[in-house]
């Protein structure tokens, strides 16, 4: 069971990274321009995927300027135009995260959706931000003998997109600020 899914989540990241490259540098730009100027870049991750934030916070590598987008009550911090947000989902057809790209727009506040995106759906998180990247996490992985599938990690994707632009993001200051 451990090496199909081992096999399935390494399938997994090398579809991320071929085809959402374009989608990741293109965030990570967006990002930049927060932290090259006066802003911060806010992080909100839906249910477990909320683990991202602490990571960006609290790793041994955290990120430079970074916060929860939610305070410790739950409201939406007060942001500025300079302020950029990442936002973490299952599914591009989750609602409240669509609820809450649909606020950050009406506010100006550039915003990258991560999430699965679900075919046939237009009007999801893909349409109401700046960009999206996609997951791919539409089922969990590994096929069962009773025809049910098992193995859904959205944390780990959500882990592998967080760390990709993470790293495409300290290229792009690291270029800066050799200018």
């Amino acid at each position: 069971m451990m090496k199909i899914f081992t096999t399935q989540l390494t399938g997994h990241f090398n579809r991320i990274l071929e085809q959402e490259e374009l989608s990741i540098e293109d965030s990570a730009r967006l990002l930049a321009q927060a932290l090259i100027g006066e802003g911060k870049l806010y992080i909100y991750g839906y249910n477990e995927l909320h683990s991202i934030v602490l990571e960006a916070e609290n790793s041994s590598e955290p990120f430079l300027r970074t916060e929860a987008l939610l305070d410790e009550n739950g409201q939406m911090k007060e942001l500025s135009q300079e302020d950029r947000v990442l936002l973490f989902s299952y599914r591009s057809t989750d609602s409240d995260a669509i609820t809450l790209a649909k606020k950050l727009t009406d506010l100006g506040i550039p915003t990258v959706g991560i999430s699965a995106s679900i075919k046939g759906e237009d009007s999801g998180l893909e349409a109401v931000t700046d960009f999206h990247i996609d997951t791919k996490l539409r089922q969990a992985l590994i096929p069962g003998d009773d025809g049910q599938r098992y193995g859904y990690p959205a944390l780990m994707t959500a882990l592998y997109v967080y760390y990709s632009l993470k790293f495409t993001l300290n290229e792009i200051l690291s270029e800066y600020d050799e200018e």
